[in-house]
Order: structure tokens, then C-alpha cells, then sequence
């Protein structure tokens, strides 16, 4: 080994090492570091020429770890646990969409040490891909709909969620147990979204594939207006469930729909060309380790 060579060798490069070795392949590794499985790839083969070794035999399927490999792993390992120990603390900017924030924060802000400190930053969900790519904030929680254009960006399903009809208190419909879409499509709706933005809501989608164009009489991002708006008779709601149950329902009405056939889909957005901190990757294992089905 080149001893001369190691004041080159990159942290990255430690971290594509491990983890291959730890998730047993290129392509796993890729996903578990929120990196392009190239870039897993030119990271370990600079560390093969940095340091004159050959980590894994590639022959294999999935790639084994070689005797060199299997020697430098621990120590590969030993030098990330003391980086990441010296910079386990720091601020990640967390960005959601209001009703997201809502249910979701508290609950990871409680998760996390205290060396980390959480910024919360709200925003409608179209609003949030821009902050992302442009880095101001450090992550995205939103919908998968509407989808985002820009490619370097990533996302993991988090939960889903379904569709629900609000209803004033004392509207005939208010009561039933269910309702379908055809029967929405013939009041005035109060739907999610700009009024000038995209009509890639679910809310539309679920509509659109019943073969239904009803115009909504308001549109707006923020579920307590959303409710404010049913409770004061101008139209009934439709849009995901835990907009309006983290929200004051008094004076209103939540009726499943039976129909839909669409689901919201909130997911974990990130950018793929950017290697997350510590502080960021210790966010993103809290996100995954949570019960999503409570």
C-alpha cells in the first residue's frame, strides 16, 4: 500500500466502500446512501487505485469481500464512526408541506439527539421541489403528486393516505357512510391546489379516472382554509385525510369516499448528487424506522 496515497483518499469514497460491504452490492448501497449506483462504483475504484488493493471480487454475484477487503472494512468503518462522531451535530432543514408538518415533526424532532436541531420550513408541496434543488432545505416531505421534473432528485414512499369528502355538519350527504365520486362531481368542490398550478392533485387524478372533469369552485393549499370554507356552506371538500384530521373539524364532516381509486402517496425527497451529512443521514434512518401504519 501506497502510504503516500492515502492524503488523497476521500471520505466518499470510505463511505461507498462500507457500504457495499455492508448492504451486499452496488445497487443496494446506492439506495441505502442516496447515491447513483456509478458514482458507488467510480468511488470504489478510486479507492482500489488509491490504495493498490482489490476490496471485492466482482466476479461474484452479489460481489464478495476479498481477504485486503475484509481487512480494510473495520477500519474503514472505525475512521467513519470518528468522523461521524465529531460531526454528528449540526442543523438539517426540514421541509413539509403544512398538515405533513403538523403530524410528522414533533414526532421526529422527539426521535433525535440533541446534538441535531431540526429547522422547520412549510411550504405548499409544489414549492417545495424548487427549495430542494436550489439547497434550501435538506429534504422534502410531500406527495408524490404532483411529480417532480427535476432528475436529480430522489424519493422514497413514506406512507399512504386516503381520499376523503368534507361535508358542512347539516348537508343531506353529511351523514352517509360512504360517497361516491359521481355524487361530488355534481356539488361545487373545494379541492387542493393553486388556482393557476397544476391539476396533478389526487384529488384530480382520482376524478379524471372515472372519466370526470368537475371545476372546483376554490382551490387552496391550506387544509383550515380548505375546512373554513366547507363550514361556511361555499362547497364541499375533497383531499387527503390527514390534511383535515389534523386540522379543527367543528362544524364539519368527514365521509369516506368508496371510489376513489387513488391514494396519496407522501414520500421522502432528496438530492441525489448531494452526499448527506451525518446529521442528515441520522433524519433520513429516523424517517425509516418509524411505524407508518398507525
Amino acid at each position: 500500500m501506497d502510504l503516500g496515497a492515502m492524503y488523497g483518499v476521500k471520505m466518499g469514497w470510505f463511505v461507498s466502500f462500507a457500504a457495499v460491504a455492508r448492504y451486499g452490492g452496488f445497487s443496494a448501497a446506492a439506495k441505502a446512501v442516496y447515491r447513483g449506483q456509478s458514482r458507488i462504483s467510480e468511488h470504489v475504484a478510486e479507492l482500489e487505485r488509491a490504495l493498490d488493493v482489490q476490496p471485492f471480487d466482482r466476479t461474484a454475484h452479489p460481489p464478495r469481500l476479498t481477504p485486503e477487503g475484509r481487512a480494510l472494512l473495520p477500519q474503514a468503518e472505525e475512521i467513519l464512526r470518528r468522523v461521524q462522531n465529531l460531526s454528528a451535530g449540526g442543523a438539517v432543514r426540514f421541509g413539509a408541506y403544512p398538515s405533513a408538518a403538523a403530524w410528522l415533526f414533533p414526532q421526529v424532532v422527539r426521535r433525535l439527539p440533541d446534538t441535531i436541531r431540526l429547522l422547520l420550513i412549510e411550504g405548499p408541496s409544489v414549492d417545495l421541489e424548487a427549495a430542494l434543488v436550489r439547497g434550501d432545505i435538506d429534504l422534502a416531505i410531500r406527495p408524490v403528486h404532483p411529480l417532480v421534473a427535476d432528475e436529480s432528485l430522489t424519493h422514497e414512499v413514506l406512507w399512504h393516505e386516503p381520499l376523503t369528502a368534507v361535508f358542512p355538519e347539516n348537508h343531506p350527504l353529511a351523514t352517509g357512510q360512504s360517497v361516491t365520486l359521481q355524487q361530488l362531481a355534481e356539488l361545487p368542490l373545494i379541492s387542493i391546489g393553486e388556482s393557476d398550478g397544476p391539476r396533478q392533485f389526487e384529488s384530480h387524478l382520482a376524478f379524471a379516472s372515472k372519466g370526470l372533469n368537475p371545476e372546483s369552485a376554490f382551490r387552496t393549499n391550506q387544509p383550515q382554509t380548505l375546512l373554513s370554507l366547507v363550514r361556511h356552506g361555499l362547497g364541499v371538500g375533497v383531499t387527503n385525510e390527514l390534511a383535515v384530521t389534523t386540522a379543527n373539524l367543528d362544524g364539519v364532516r368527514l365521509v369516506p369516499i368508496d371510489d376513489a381509486g387513488v391514494e396519496r402517496q407522501v414520500a421522502l425527497f432528496t438530492r441525489r448528487d448531494h452526499p448527506p451529512s451525518p446529521a442528515l443521514l441520522q433524519v433520513i434512518e429516523v424517517l425509516q424506522r418509524m411505524n407508518w401504519s398507525t
